[in-house]
Protein backbone atom coordinates (compact mmCIF):
# COMPACT_ATOMS: atom_id res chain seq x y z
CA UNK A 1 0.00 0.00 0.00
CA UNK A 2 1.34 3.31 -0.60
CA UNK A 3 0.71 6.27 1.03
CA UNK A 4 1.82 9.86 0.37
CA UNK A 5 3.00 11.41 3.19
CA UNK A 6 2.06 15.32 4.15
CA UNK A 7 5.20 17.08 4.57
CA UNK A 8 3.75 19.22 7.41
CA UNK A 9 6.05 20.37 10.38
CA UNK A 10 6.19 22.79 13.92
CA UNK A 11 9.09 24.34 15.03
CA UNK A 12 8.32 24.23 19.32
CA UNK A 13 9.83 26.25 21.77
CA UNK A 14 12.60 24.69 23.60
CA UNK A 15 12.57 26.25 26.56
CA UNK A 16 10.52 29.17 28.59
CA UNK A 17 12.00 32.72 29.03
CA UNK A 18 14.25 32.30 31.63
CA UNK A 19 11.90 34.62 34.24
CA UNK A 20 9.56 31.32 34.63
CA UNK A 21 12.81 29.19 36.09
CA UNK A 22 13.97 31.85 38.28
CA UNK A 23 10.02 32.47 39.31
CA UNK A 24 9.85 28.55 39.84
CA UNK A 25 12.65 28.31 41.85
CA UNK A 26 12.13 31.52 44.02
CA UNK A 27 8.72 29.70 45.52
CA UNK A 28 10.15 26.68 45.64
CA UNK A 29 13.01 28.22 48.21
CA UNK A 30 10.45 30.37 49.99
CA UNK A 31 8.18 26.86 50.56
CA UNK A 32 11.08 25.11 52.24
CA UNK A 33 12.88 25.44 55.30
CA UNK A 34 16.09 25.17 55.37
CA UNK A 35 19.14 23.28 53.57
CA UNK A 36 19.84 22.41 50.19
CA UNK A 37 18.06 21.14 47.25
CA UNK A 38 20.07 18.81 45.31
CA UNK A 39 18.57 18.65 41.89
CA UNK A 40 20.30 16.19 39.41
CA UNK A 41 19.71 15.98 35.30
CA UNK A 42 19.62 12.60 33.75
CA UNK A 43 22.71 11.41 32.34
CA UNK A 44 22.72 9.25 28.65
CA UNK A 45 21.71 5.64 28.65
CA UNK A 46 23.48 3.04 26.35
CA UNK A 47 20.87 0.54 24.33
CA UNK A 48 23.49 -1.99 23.79
CA UNK A 49 27.03 -0.49 24.16
CA UNK A 50 28.04 2.49 25.52
CA UNK A 51 28.27 4.83 22.74
CA UNK A 52 24.65 3.60 21.41
CA UNK A 53 22.05 5.47 23.45
CA UNK A 54 18.58 5.86 23.73
CA UNK A 55 17.25 9.33 22.36
CA UNK A 56 18.02 11.47 25.67
CA UNK A 57 15.09 12.61 27.88
CA UNK A 58 15.90 15.02 30.77
CA UNK A 59 14.99 14.50 34.15
CA UNK A 60 10.99 16.50 34.13
CA UNK A 61 12.33 18.02 37.66
CA UNK A 62 15.32 19.19 36.32
CA UNK A 63 13.47 20.85 33.55
CA UNK A 64 10.98 21.98 35.75
CA UNK A 65 13.25 24.76 37.54
CA UNK A 66 16.53 24.71 35.31
CA UNK A 67 15.10 23.99 31.67
CA UNK A 68 18.40 22.55 30.04
CA UNK A 69 18.01 19.74 27.83
CA UNK A 70 21.39 18.84 28.27
CA UNK A 71 23.33 15.03 29.60
CA UNK A 72 25.16 15.18 33.04
CA UNK A 73 24.13 18.46 34.86
CA UNK A 74 23.10 18.80 37.96
CA UNK A 75 22.09 21.77 40.10
CA UNK A 76 21.59 22.69 43.87
CA UNK A 77 19.02 25.66 45.62
CA UNK A 78 20.34 26.86 48.03
CA UNK A 79 17.78 27.39 50.31
CA UNK A 80 19.38 29.22 53.64
CA UNK A 81 21.89 31.11 51.21
CA UNK A 82 19.67 32.36 48.41
CA UNK A 83 21.76 30.84 45.46
CA UNK A 84 21.00 28.71 42.98
CA UNK A 85 24.16 27.02 41.38
CA UNK A 86 24.44 24.84 37.99
CA UNK A 87 27.18 21.87 38.00
CA UNK A 88 28.35 20.52 34.82
CA UNK A 89 31.33 20.56 32.30
CA UNK A 90 32.32 22.28 29.64
CA UNK A 91 33.05 20.31 26.15
CA UNK A 92 36.42 19.90 25.41
CA UNK A 93 38.39 19.41 21.60
CA UNK A 94 36.90 16.11 21.00
CA UNK A 95 33.22 16.82 22.03
CA UNK A 96 33.70 19.51 19.55
CA UNK A 97 35.17 16.83 16.76
CA UNK A 98 31.44 14.91 16.98
CA UNK A 99 29.20 17.27 18.36
CA UNK A 100 30.32 20.68 16.96
CA UNK A 101 30.91 23.94 18.98
CA UNK A 102 28.48 23.68 22.46
CA UNK A 103 27.52 26.88 24.54
CA UNK A 104 29.49 26.82 27.40
CA UNK A 105 28.05 25.85 31.01
CA UNK A 106 28.35 29.68 32.56
CA UNK A 107 25.91 30.68 28.92
CA UNK A 108 24.00 28.02 29.41
CA UNK A 109 23.30 29.02 33.37
CA UNK A 110 22.72 32.58 32.23
CA UNK A 111 19.68 31.10 29.55
CA UNK A 112 17.77 30.18 32.68
CA UNK A 113 18.61 32.66 34.90
CA UNK A 114 21.52 31.24 36.73
CA UNK A 115 24.68 33.26 37.75
CA UNK A 116 26.53 31.15 39.55
CA UNK A 117 28.30 27.73 37.67
CA UNK A 118 31.02 25.39 38.25
CA UNK A 119 32.23 21.79 37.01
CA UNK A 120 30.41 18.94 37.92
CA UNK A 121 33.49 17.61 40.29
CA UNK A 122 32.72 21.22 42.46
CA UNK A 123 29.16 19.33 43.12
CA UNK A 124 30.80 16.44 45.80
CA UNK A 125 32.39 19.19 47.74
CA UNK A 126 29.80 21.39 47.83
CA UNK A 127 27.10 18.89 49.04
CA UNK A 128 30.01 17.27 51.45
CA UNK A 129 30.41 20.60 53.14
CA UNK A 130 27.17 21.10 53.41
CA UNK A 131 26.38 18.03 55.06
CA UNK A 132 29.33 18.53 57.24
CA UNK A 133 27.66 21.81 58.68
CA UNK A 134 24.86 19.53 59.72
CA UNK A 135 22.21 21.11 56.37
CA UNK A 136 19.40 18.92 55.18
CA UNK A 137 19.81 17.73 51.33
CA UNK A 138 16.91 17.43 49.78
CA UNK A 139 16.14 15.41 46.54
CA UNK A 140 13.60 13.64 45.05
CA UNK A 141 13.00 10.09 44.59
CA UNK A 142 15.41 8.52 42.07
CA UNK A 143 14.39 6.12 39.47
CA UNK A 144 17.69 5.45 37.54
CA UNK A 145 20.61 2.99 38.69
CA UNK A 146 23.00 5.81 37.58
CA UNK A 147 21.43 8.28 39.51
CA UNK A 148 20.73 6.57 42.42
CA UNK A 149 24.84 5.65 42.44
CA UNK A 150 25.93 9.69 42.10
CA UNK A 151 23.52 9.75 45.33
CA UNK A 152 25.52 7.27 46.92
CA UNK A 153 28.73 8.82 45.95
CA UNK A 154 27.16 12.54 47.30
CA UNK A 155 25.80 11.66 50.22
CA UNK A 156 26.79 8.40 51.14
CA UNK A 157 23.48 7.13 51.44
CA UNK A 158 23.18 3.73 49.93
CA UNK A 159 22.04 3.37 46.86
CA UNK A 160 19.04 0.89 47.36
CA UNK A 161 18.04 2.87 50.07
CA UNK A 162 17.82 6.25 48.24
CA UNK A 163 14.01 6.16 47.13
CA UNK A 164 12.96 5.83 50.78
CA UNK A 165 15.32 8.59 52.12
CA UNK A 166 13.98 11.15 49.52
CA UNK A 167 12.35 14.40 51.20
CA UNK A 168 8.73 13.93 51.80
CA UNK A 169 8.96 17.83 52.27
CA UNK A 170 10.62 18.50 49.21
CA UNK A 171 8.24 16.17 47.50
CA UNK A 172 5.34 18.13 48.57
CA UNK A 173 6.80 21.25 48.05
CA UNK A 174 7.22 20.36 44.37
CA UNK A 175 4.42 19.37 43.68
CA UNK A 176 2.30 21.85 45.02
CA UNK A 177 4.22 24.00 42.19
CA UNK A 178 3.78 21.59 39.56
CA UNK A 179 0.02 20.86 40.23
CA UNK A 180 -0.87 24.11 38.83
CA UNK A 181 0.19 25.06 35.58
CA UNK A 182 1.00 28.52 34.90
CA UNK A 183 -0.38 30.42 31.47
CA UNK A 184 3.18 29.83 29.57
CA UNK A 185 2.52 26.11 29.96
CA UNK A 186 -0.89 25.57 29.15
CA UNK A 187 -0.16 27.08 26.09
CA UNK A 188 2.16 25.08 25.52
CA UNK A 189 0.36 22.44 26.31
CA UNK A 190 -2.56 23.53 23.83
CA UNK A 191 -0.64 24.22 20.96
CA UNK A 192 1.54 20.45 21.46
CA UNK A 193 -2.43 19.14 21.14
CA UNK A 194 -2.09 19.54 17.46
CA UNK A 195 0.05 16.73 17.38
CA UNK A 196 -1.68 15.10 19.25
CA UNK A 197 -4.18 15.37 17.20
CA UNK A 198 -2.07 14.32 13.50
CA UNK A 199 -1.02 11.28 15.31
CA UNK A 200 -4.86 9.86 15.96
CA UNK A 201 -6.13 10.80 12.52
CA UNK A 202 -2.98 9.46 11.09
CA UNK A 203 -4.05 6.01 13.00
CA UNK A 204 -7.67 6.33 11.74
CA UNK A 205 -6.59 7.80 8.01
CA UNK A 206 -4.67 4.37 7.87
CA UNK A 207 -7.17 1.88 9.60
CA UNK A 208 -8.26 0.05 6.57
CA UNK A 209 -9.12 -3.89 5.30
CA UNK A 210 -5.69 -5.63 5.61
CA UNK A 211 -3.46 -2.70 7.45
CA UNK A 212 -0.82 -3.79 9.62
CA UNK A 213 -0.94 -2.63 13.14
CA UNK A 214 2.67 -2.26 13.09
CA UNK A 215 2.62 -0.50 9.79
CA UNK A 216 -0.16 2.15 11.64
CA UNK A 217 2.07 2.34 14.47
CA UNK A 218 5.64 3.56 12.64
CA UNK A 219 3.41 5.70 10.97
CA UNK A 220 1.70 7.45 14.84
CA UNK A 221 5.50 7.28 15.94
CA UNK A 222 6.64 9.26 12.43
CA UNK A 223 4.60 12.58 13.03
CA UNK A 224 6.01 12.53 16.86
CA UNK A 225 9.17 12.43 15.41
CA UNK A 226 8.80 15.04 13.17
CA UNK A 227 7.89 17.58 14.75
CA UNK A 228 10.48 17.28 16.72
CA UNK A 229 9.70 15.67 19.76
CA UNK A 230 9.29 11.88 20.74
CA UNK A 231 6.65 9.73 22.41
CA UNK A 232 5.26 10.28 25.96
CA UNK A 233 4.66 6.61 25.87
CA UNK A 234 5.19 3.45 23.75
CA UNK A 235 2.14 3.35 21.21
CA UNK A 236 -0.60 1.23 22.56
CA UNK A 237 -2.52 0.28 19.34
CA UNK A 238 -4.59 -3.09 19.28
CA UNK A 239 -7.89 -4.97 17.78
CA UNK A 240 -7.62 -6.95 21.04
CA UNK A 241 -7.85 -3.63 23.29
CA UNK A 242 -9.10 -5.86 26.15
CA UNK A 243 -5.39 -5.40 27.11
CA UNK A 244 -5.41 -2.48 28.70
CA UNK A 245 -1.67 -1.60 27.89
CA UNK A 246 -1.44 -3.50 24.90
CA UNK A 247 2.14 -3.00 22.49
CA UNK A 248 1.96 -6.07 20.81
CA UNK A 249 1.70 -4.40 17.13
CA UNK A 250 1.68 -8.26 14.52
CA UNK A 251 -2.05 -8.35 13.85
CA UNK A 252 -3.40 -8.01 10.29
CA UNK A 253 -6.89 -5.46 10.61
CA UNK A 254 -10.08 -6.30 8.98
CA UNK A 255 -13.41 -4.48 8.47
CA UNK A 256 -15.10 -4.19 11.85
CA UNK A 257 -12.06 -4.77 13.84
CA UNK A 258 -11.96 -2.31 17.37
CA UNK A 259 -8.88 -0.28 17.08
CA UNK A 260 -7.77 1.15 20.48
CA UNK A 261 -4.87 3.41 19.77
CA UNK A 262 -3.72 5.50 23.02
CA UNK A 263 -0.84 7.32 22.11
CA UNK A 264 0.79 11.01 22.65
CA UNK A 265 3.42 13.51 22.17
CA UNK A 266 6.52 14.83 23.67
CA UNK A 267 7.67 18.01 22.93
CA UNK A 268 10.91 19.71 22.86
CA UNK A 269 10.52 20.96 26.37
CA UNK A 270 9.02 17.54 27.85
CA UNK A 271 5.36 17.91 28.10
CA UNK A 272 2.97 15.51 26.98
CA UNK A 273 -0.27 14.80 25.54
CA UNK A 274 -2.03 11.53 25.80
CA UNK A 275 -5.37 10.66 24.17
CA UNK A 276 -7.16 7.37 23.31
CA UNK A 277 -9.35 6.75 20.37
CA UNK A 278 -11.15 3.33 19.40
CA UNK A 279 -12.90 2.77 15.77
CA UNK A 280 -14.41 0.40 13.96
CA UNK A 281 -11.96 -0.80 10.86
CA UNK A 282 -13.31 0.47 7.51
CA UNK A 283 -14.96 3.38 10.05
CA UNK A 284 -18.59 1.61 10.62
CA UNK A 285 -19.74 0.08 13.61
CA UNK A 286 -22.01 -2.73 14.12
CA UNK A 287 -24.98 -2.54 16.22
CA UNK A 288 -23.42 -3.95 18.77
CA UNK A 289 -20.03 -2.42 18.62
CA UNK A 290 -21.99 1.31 18.59
CA UNK A 291 -24.36 0.24 21.48
CA UNK A 292 -21.14 0.04 23.71
CA UNK A 293 -19.25 2.91 22.51
CA UNK A 294 -22.09 4.83 23.08
CA UNK A 295 -22.20 3.83 26.47
CA UNK A 296 -18.16 5.15 27.03
CA UNK A 297 -18.83 8.38 25.07
CA UNK A 298 -21.79 8.98 27.33
CA UNK A 299 -19.47 8.48 30.34
CA UNK A 300 -16.63 10.62 28.75
CA UNK A 301 -18.96 13.29 27.91
CA UNK A 302 -20.31 13.38 31.60
CA UNK A 303 -16.54 14.09 33.01
CA UNK A 304 -16.26 16.84 30.76
CA UNK A 305 -19.10 18.40 31.51
CA UNK A 306 -18.92 17.80 35.65
CA UNK A 307 -15.33 18.47 36.12
CA UNK A 308 -14.47 21.88 38.26
CA UNK A 309 -13.03 23.17 41.09
CA UNK A 310 -13.47 22.14 44.30
CA UNK A 311 -15.05 18.78 43.65
CA UNK A 312 -12.79 15.36 44.15
CA UNK A 313 -12.19 13.84 41.03
CA UNK A 314 -12.91 10.10 43.04
CA UNK A 315 -16.59 11.20 42.84
CA UNK A 316 -16.05 12.44 39.05
CA UNK A 317 -14.62 8.91 38.44
CA UNK A 318 -17.55 7.17 40.36
CA UNK A 319 -19.98 9.57 38.03
CA UNK A 320 -18.18 7.61 34.93
CA UNK A 321 -18.51 4.18 36.73
CA UNK A 322 -22.19 4.91 37.32
CA UNK A 323 -22.78 5.86 33.71
CA UNK A 324 -21.37 2.57 32.43
CA UNK A 325 -22.77 0.57 34.94
CA UNK A 326 -26.45 2.08 34.09
CA UNK A 327 -25.68 1.50 30.22
CA UNK A 328 -24.41 -1.88 31.08
CA UNK A 329 -27.61 -2.86 32.41
CA UNK A 330 -29.40 -1.45 29.53
CA UNK A 331 -27.90 -3.82 27.50
CA UNK A 332 -28.65 -6.90 30.13
CA UNK A 333 -25.35 -7.18 31.02
CA UNK A 334 -25.76 -5.58 34.75
CA UNK A 335 -28.70 -5.73 37.28
CA UNK A 336 -29.92 -4.55 39.94
CA UNK A 337 -29.45 -0.82 42.21
CA UNK A 338 -26.85 1.15 39.99
CA UNK A 339 -25.92 2.80 43.26
CA UNK A 340 -25.49 -0.57 45.18
CA UNK A 341 -23.27 -2.03 42.38
CA UNK A 342 -21.12 0.62 41.42
CA UNK A 343 -20.32 1.02 45.61
CA UNK A 344 -19.67 -2.90 45.40
CA UNK A 345 -17.48 -2.52 42.90
CA UNK A 346 -19.06 -4.45 40.04
CA UNK A 347 -18.82 -2.13 37.23
CA UNK A 348 -14.75 -2.76 37.80
CA UNK A 349 -15.80 -5.82 35.47
CA UNK A 350 -15.73 -3.92 32.44
CA UNK A 351 -14.03 -0.75 33.95
CA UNK A 352 -10.90 -2.11 36.12
CA UNK A 353 -8.98 1.19 36.19
CA UNK A 354 -8.84 4.35 37.46
CA UNK A 355 -10.89 7.33 35.28
CA UNK A 356 -7.93 9.39 34.80
CA UNK A 357 -3.92 11.24 36.27
CA UNK A 358 -2.02 14.23 36.06
CA UNK A 359 -0.48 15.40 33.01
CA UNK A 360 2.37 17.79 32.10
CA UNK A 361 6.17 17.38 31.98
CA UNK A 362 5.38 13.54 32.50
CA UNK A 363 2.54 11.70 31.32
CA UNK A 364 1.35 10.75 34.39
CA UNK A 365 2.69 13.87 35.75
CA UNK A 366 5.15 13.75 38.82
CA UNK A 367 4.16 10.18 39.55
CA UNK A 368 7.90 9.14 40.42
CA UNK A 369 7.49 11.62 43.70
CA UNK A 370 4.97 8.85 44.78
CA UNK A 371 1.11 8.21 43.19
CA UNK A 372 -0.37 8.71 46.41
CA UNK A 373 1.35 11.85 47.10
CA UNK A 374 0.16 13.53 43.63
CA UNK A 375 -3.33 11.91 43.29
CA UNK A 376 -4.05 12.01 46.66
CA UNK A 377 -1.88 14.34 49.01
CA UNK A 378 -3.61 14.71 52.96
CA UNK A 379 -7.37 14.73 52.14
CA UNK A 380 -8.09 11.25 50.78
CA UNK A 381 -6.56 7.68 50.88
CA UNK A 382 -6.82 5.39 48.18
CA UNK A 383 -9.31 2.58 48.16
CA UNK A 384 -8.69 -0.92 48.75
CA UNK A 385 -11.25 -2.04 46.50
CA UNK A 386 -10.38 -3.52 42.65
CA UNK A 387 -10.44 -0.98 40.72
CA UNK A 388 -11.08 2.02 42.34
CA UNK A 389 -7.67 1.18 44.10
CA UNK A 390 -6.03 1.86 40.50
CA UNK A 391 -7.17 5.34 40.51
CA UNK A 392 -4.39 7.52 39.93
CA UNK A 393 -6.14 10.82 40.57
CA UNK A 394 -8.77 11.49 43.41
CA UNK A 395 -8.24 14.79 45.11
CA UNK A 396 -9.83 17.86 45.18
CA UNK A 397 -9.81 19.77 41.71
CA UNK A 398 -8.08 23.17 41.40
CA UNK A 399 -7.85 25.62 38.79
CA UNK A 400 -4.69 24.99 36.74
CA UNK A 401 -5.10 21.33 36.95
CA UNK A 402 -4.37 19.13 33.62
CA UNK A 403 -6.00 15.66 34.05
CA UNK A 404 -7.12 12.60 31.71
CA UNK A 405 -10.24 11.82 31.06
CA UNK A 406 -10.43 8.15 30.04
CA UNK A 407 -13.66 5.88 31.29
CA UNK A 408 -13.42 1.74 29.24
CA UNK A 409 -15.28 -0.65 28.65
CA UNK A 410 -13.40 -3.60 28.25
CA UNK A 411 -14.04 -7.65 28.09
CA UNK A 412 -11.60 -9.71 29.76
CA UNK A 413 -12.39 -13.24 29.43
CA UNK A 414 -9.69 -14.02 31.61
CA UNK A 415 -11.66 -11.55 34.26
CA UNK A 416 -15.26 -12.92 33.38
CA UNK A 417 -14.31 -16.33 33.64
CA UNK A 418 -12.84 -15.52 37.44
CA UNK A 419 -15.57 -13.40 38.41
CA UNK A 420 -17.98 -16.07 37.36
CA UNK A 421 -16.45 -19.28 39.22
CA UNK A 422 -15.88 -17.38 42.11
CA UNK A 423 -19.34 -15.44 42.46
CA UNK A 424 -18.05 -12.12 42.81
CA UNK A 425 -20.79 -9.42 42.19
CA UNK A 426 -23.31 -12.16 40.98
CA UNK A 427 -26.46 -9.91 42.39
CA UNK A 428 -25.39 -6.92 39.69
CA UNK A 429 -23.60 -9.40 36.92
CA UNK A 430 -25.39 -11.03 33.88
CA UNK A 431 -22.87 -13.65 33.23
CA UNK A 432 -24.49 -15.38 30.47
CA UNK A 433 -25.13 -12.37 28.59
CA UNK A 434 -21.46 -11.12 29.64
CA UNK A 435 -20.00 -13.95 27.63
CA UNK A 436 -21.61 -13.39 24.30
CA UNK A 437 -19.48 -10.68 24.35
CA UNK A 438 -16.37 -12.80 25.07
CA UNK A 439 -14.72 -11.54 21.79
CA UNK A 440 -15.97 -8.03 22.27
CA UNK A 441 -12.31 -6.42 22.83
CA UNK A 442 -12.17 -3.06 24.67
CA UNK A 443 -13.12 0.52 24.11
CA UNK A 444 -11.30 3.58 25.86
CA UNK A 445 -12.06 7.20 24.89
CA UNK A 446 -9.72 9.42 25.97
CA UNK A 447 -9.61 13.16 26.59
CA UNK A 448 -6.94 15.92 28.17
CA UNK A 449 -8.66 18.65 29.93
CA UNK A 450 -7.88 21.90 31.63
CA UNK A 451 -9.56 22.97 35.21
CA UNK A 452 -10.72 26.12 34.77
CA UNK A 453 -11.83 28.80 36.97
CA UNK A 454 -15.49 28.01 36.90
CA UNK A 455 -15.74 23.97 35.02
CA UNK A 456 -12.89 22.82 32.41
CA UNK A 457 -12.10 22.38 28.99
CA UNK A 458 -10.67 20.11 26.09
CA UNK A 459 -7.30 21.19 25.82
CA UNK A 460 -6.05 21.91 21.57
CA UNK A 461 -8.19 23.99 19.59
CA UNK A 462 -10.48 20.54 18.23
CA UNK A 463 -11.25 18.02 19.82
CA UNK A 464 -9.84 14.52 18.16
CA UNK A 465 -13.14 12.78 16.25
CA UNK A 466 -14.85 10.75 18.56
CA UNK A 467 -18.68 10.58 17.49
CA UNK A 468 -19.73 7.95 15.35
CA UNK A 469 -20.42 10.44 12.33
CA UNK A 470 -17.29 12.23 12.68
CA UNK A 471 -15.16 8.70 12.46
CA UNK A 472 -17.17 7.32 9.64
CA UNK A 473 -16.19 10.41 7.66
CA UNK A 474 -12.13 9.79 8.52
CA UNK A 475 -11.41 6.55 9.23
CA UNK A 476 -10.16 3.91 6.50
CA UNK A 477 -9.72 7.71 4.51
CA UNK A 478 -6.01 6.95 3.59
CA UNK A 479 -3.62 10.04 4.15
Amino acid sequence: MFVALKLTYTKYTIMFKKEVYIDRRKRLRASMQEGIILILGNSEAPMNYPDNTYHFRQDSTFLYFFGLNHPNYAAVIDIDEGKDILFGNDVDIDDIIWMGPQPSLAEQAKEVGVELSNNFNALFDYVKKAMAQGRKVHFTPPYRGATMLLLEDLTGIKAQTTKAKASVELIKAIIALRNIKDKYEIAHLDEIMAVGYEMHTTAMRLATEGAHEQFITGSVEAVAYKHGGHLSFPVILSKRGETLHNHYHNNTLHNGDLLLVDCGFDSPMGYATDNTRTFPVGGQFSQKQKDVYEIVLAANNAVKDAVKPGIMYKDVHLLAARTIAEGMKNLGLMKGDIKAAVASGAHALFMPHGLGHMMGLDVHDMEGYGEDYVGYGDEIKRSTQFGTAYLRLARELKPGFVITNEPGIYFIPALMDKWKADGINADFINFDKVNEYRDFGGIRLEDDILITQNGGRIMGDKRIPITADELSKIVGTGL
